[in-house]
């Protein structure tokens, strides 16, 4: 058995620092870097790349809403042609340093409340899976598992990531607990490793109201500006090693 670890890194911008990238980068496979909406910048970008390249760590993009303030995490009514074109905008923006760097960019995973709204509203889905389709149909579309995100990225012929989270919490649709709730994040370790451990082996996870969902994942996610990050991914990697489960990317050039 094999799954993805990723996390989401180069999100400080100027003076301001988020998470402990450089421990994550080396137990992560895969890496979802901001790219300048809701953090990030002409400093940050280069600087994460370099290292994720270092460390042999696939690099993603992480695009979002344009939200410094909000970190990303407020959903900005848009159309369907903003957020093509907001996509296409902070791609290009990290595919430049990655090339500049001779590296290459393996996968698309959209932030906060543009992936939220993605994976729930088909007009956004459809914008995002295109906008990534025409800008390179090599790269892979990370979505959260048995969403419109990943629905679309198939429809446009794309390789999709089904993503889970060790560190969140799931409503009984299948969907995220909303981060206005108080039970959204998982900071517990041992209860991280036991949802990360059960989604790997059974394709399930417990909803907040104690319902089974199933899902198929090929990725994990664990937040990197979440104050246990390193921690959670360290235990769920010694776990999945017990297990005879390897942290590797599976998909992707």
């Amino acid at each position: 058995m094999a799954i993805d670890f990723n996390a989401d890194l180069g999100e400080g911008y100027g003076a301001f620092s988020v998470g402990n990238d450089e421990e994550l980068l080396s137990i992560i496979s895969s890496c979802n870097i901001a790219c300048g909406f809701h953090a990030g910048d002409y400093k940050t970008i280069p600087q994460t790349v370099k290292r994720a390249m270092e460390k042999g760590v696939q690099i993603g993009a992480h695009p979002s809403f344009y939200d410094l303030h909000g970190f990303g995490r407020r959903n900005i009514p848009h159309t369907p042609e903003d957020i093509y074109e907001l996509m296409i905008y902070q791609l290009g923006a990290l595919q430049a340093f990655v090339r500049l760097h001779g590296g290459r960019l393996n996968h698309v995973k959209p932030h906060g409340a543009l992936y939220n709204v993605g994976c729930k509203d088909s007009s956004v889905a459809q914008a995002i899976a295109q906008a990534v389709k025409d800008f390179d149909q090599r790269l892979v579309l990370f979505g959260l598992a048995n969403s419109e995100l990943i629905r679309a990225g198939q429809q446009v012929g794309l390789v999709t990531a089904q993503e889970a989270f060790a560190d969140r919490t799931y409503q009984n649709d299948g969907t995220l607990t909303p981060r206005i709730e108080n039970n959204a994040v998982l900071h517990d370790t041992d209860s991280v490793v036991e949802q990360a451990l059960r989604i790997a082996k059974e394709g399930k996870v417990t909803s907040v109201d104690g319902m089974d969902i199933e899902l198929h994942a090929d990725t994990l996610c664990f937040h990197g500006d979440t104050p246990e990050a390193v921690e959670h991914a360290k235990a769920c990697k010694h776990a999945f090693e017990k297990e005879g489960i390897h942290i590797m990317t599976t998909f992707g050039m």
